[in-house]
């Protein structure tokens, strides 16, 4: 059940990336990166957070064991938790699903024995920790879900509506 959970959100995020993509496609550069007086500051920084997030968790899965996708010469970059990537909107448009493709791919490869090693990793602040994998990738794939919901608040404050919160039409 772990496995379809994750196969499930895995498809749902990109799937909802690019619903919400679409939206955010309609925003100029001034809104893109408009303050707007919450944690992450603007749709720029909070996209930039969930990129680096899901690049970097998708970095540590690599203590697990050595996945195809992760030899992709895309993994050479390096991210830190607090840049703000992307010059423009358009690069992030162009990026993203570029990230949700590798997702799916690192989730195929998955086996039910991955999602039971302990794994090791070090946290941006460089603590240690050892978590039930399974749990981690639960994780790394609601961080998205969590701050896509910022994310729709940031554009109904820009005044455009969305809508991105059906699971349910992912499920068998």
């Amino acid at each position: 059940m772990l496995k379809d959970a994750i196969t499930i959100l895995a498809n749902y995020n990109k799937s909802v990336n690019e619903n919400m993509n679409g939206v955010i496609e309609t925003l100029n550069e001034d809104e893109w990166d408009k303050p707007l007086g919450i944690y992450f500051p603007s749709v720029r920084s909070i996209c930039s957070h969930i990129y680096i997030c899901d690049f970097n968790w998708l970095l540590r899965f690599g203590n697990i064991r050595s996945f195809r996708i992760l030899s992709d010469p895309f993994f050479k970059n390096s991210f830190s938790f607090g840049d703000v990537l992307f010059n423009d909107m358009g690069e992030y448009l162009e990026k993203r699903p570029d990230l949700d493709n590798k997702i799916i791919s690192f989730t195929e490869e998955l086996t039910g024995a991955d999602l039971e090693v302990v794994l090791k990793y070090h946290d941006s602040e460089g603590i240690p920790f050892a978590k039930n994998s399974g749990g981690c990738i639960l994780h790394f794939l609601n961080h998205q879900v969590h701050h896509r919901g910022m994310i729709s608040a940031y554009l109904e404050m820009l005044g455009r509506e969305n809508d991105f919160c059906s699971l349910v039409e992912y499920i068998s």
